[in-house]
């Protein structure tokens, strides 16, 4: 094992507390590379224009030399697909192989648009080298709603509208307000409704969030305004990177994806297939979680 140098304690988390979630996360990533060499850039996988209009086209992937994968959300932008365009005529997949995965992840706190998408996908390579390397595998999902366990007096606020879930969140007798940005799908549902006003996540005692409010300048209010619930569950594709800046700003459980068959999954990515019967589903829960840190510790060994 290669010589892992002390990382900084508690005390950073509390430096990172003065950051927001996008610098906070870096500043991890930067603190792991200075333990060890991370592995540069390999290539990056765009989802392909047959797919464009399906969930197929809605994840780009950033894979690191020693084949870690990294999703991010491509759909953003003041138009859509205004992102993933950008990133198809820049000819980023050309640029990019050999570069430093390090510079690349300072992106997503540095910069925005598809730059940012694709510093994104660069933490969430990372984190995925440092867990394979840590062998933490994080387990796999209880259920499709963050693990909540809803019942009759929960009131959830779900950021960003997951529509098969809302049968089943108002299934268990939970009342379900759902905070979006688009003004044209706002107004009242049977027994249901869509708000574009993020205070009435104050009165909400369990949330479930998309990931994308990691990449759309959103997070930082939306956890402040969530100070009081109980669970916060933070689901999706792009909710595999580093939990413990999330965790300490309130996050319960993330929910992301496991990418089990690499191959498969670029295959099916370069097709226009669907790529989740190569991937699963996992969950953190912050009170299982051992922390960036004691991972490092274990590669030392």
């Amino acid at each position: 094992m290669s010589e892992v140098l002390p990382l900084r304690g508690r005390g950073a988390l509390r430096d990172d507390a003065r950051m927001n979630v996008a610098g906070a996360l870096v500043a991890q990533i930067e603190r792991i590379a200075q333990t060890w060499s991370l592995p540069p850039i390999m290539a990056l996988h765009l989802p392909v224009p047959s797919a464009d209009g399906t969930r197929e086209g809605e994840f780009c992937a950033i894979e690191l030399q020693d084949g870690s994968l990294g999703l991010s959300f491509v759909l953003f932008g003041d138009q859509v697909g205004e992102t993933l365009r950008t990133l198809r005529e820049d000819d980023h997949r050309s640029r990019l192989p050999g570069t430093s995965a390090l510079t690349l992840a300072r992106a997503y706190a540095e910069r925005r648009g598809a730059e940012r998408t694709l510093g994104f996908a660069a933490v969430n390579a990372i984190t995925r080298h440092l867990f394979d390397r840590a062998h933490f595998e994080p387990a796999p999902a209880g259920d499709s709603i963050g693990e909540l366990d809803l019942g009759p007096g929960d009131h959830l606020g779900m950021i960003g509208l997951f529509p098969p879930l809302v049968s089943r969140v108002l299934a268990t007798g939970a009342r379900l307000t759902v905070l979006e940005l688009r003004a044209d799908l706002a107004g009242p549902r049977e027994g249901w409704g869509i708000t574009l006003d993020p205070a009435v996540l104050a009165g909400c005692n369990k949330v479930l969030s998309t990931s994308t409010v990691l990449l759309n300048d959103t997070l930082d209010d939306i956890l402040a305004r969530c100070r009081h619930a109980e669970r916060v569950a933070l689901i999706g594709p792009g909710a595999s990177c580093l939990p413990d800046v999330l965790f300490a700003r309130g996050v319960t459980l993330i929910g992301g994806v496991w990418i089990n068959d690499a191959e498969g999954f670029k295959r099916a990515l370069a097709r226009g297939e669907p790529w989740g019967r190569n991937a699963t589903k996992f969950a953190i829960k912050r009170e299982d979680y051992p922390g960036y840190e004691r991972l490092c510790e274990l590669i030392a060994r």
